[in-house]
């Protein structure tokens, strides 16, 4: 077996409405809507699949739970920039960190989104 991507991830959450407002308002992602009414974040040629706590889909995660990812996202925009702008969102920051991404070195800034999860989004330098 080779492994080529990552197609998709799921978050399990406990409001799956705030998580769209979040993701759509401070990351620029896309909600999509399918199957019976599920929900996801588009992004690229990836997505994040959102389960709500307690009414996950099978099958699901041994003990999914909300806040225990820790995801990179990787932008062509410049951190500085990016710091300013989640900052006049009201969003807390962490950084800038110089850090190793799957292809060499990135500049990463962190915070949490409505579930704690921390994310970190970054570009390569």
């Amino acid at each position: 077996m080779k492994i080529d991507r990552i197609d998709h991830l799921v978050l399990t959450v406990k409001d799956i409405e705030a998580t769209c407002a979040f993701y759509t308002n401070v990351l620029g992602m896309e909600v999509e809507t399918f199957g019976g009414g599920r929900k996801a974040l588009k992004f690229g040629n990836q997505k994040l699949n959102l389960h709500q706590k307690d009414n996950e889909f099978e099958p699901k995660a041994h003990m999914p739970t909300p806040g225990a990812i820790d995801i990179c996202f990787i932008t062509t925009d410049v951190i500085g920039l990016l710091k300013t702008e989640l900052e006049n969102k009201n969003i807390q920051t962490q950084g800038i960190f110089e850090r190793t991404g799957a292809t060499g070195k990135i500049q990463s800034i962190y915070f949490r989104d409505p579930d704690q999860n921390l994310i970190e989004v970054s570009n390569y330098v």
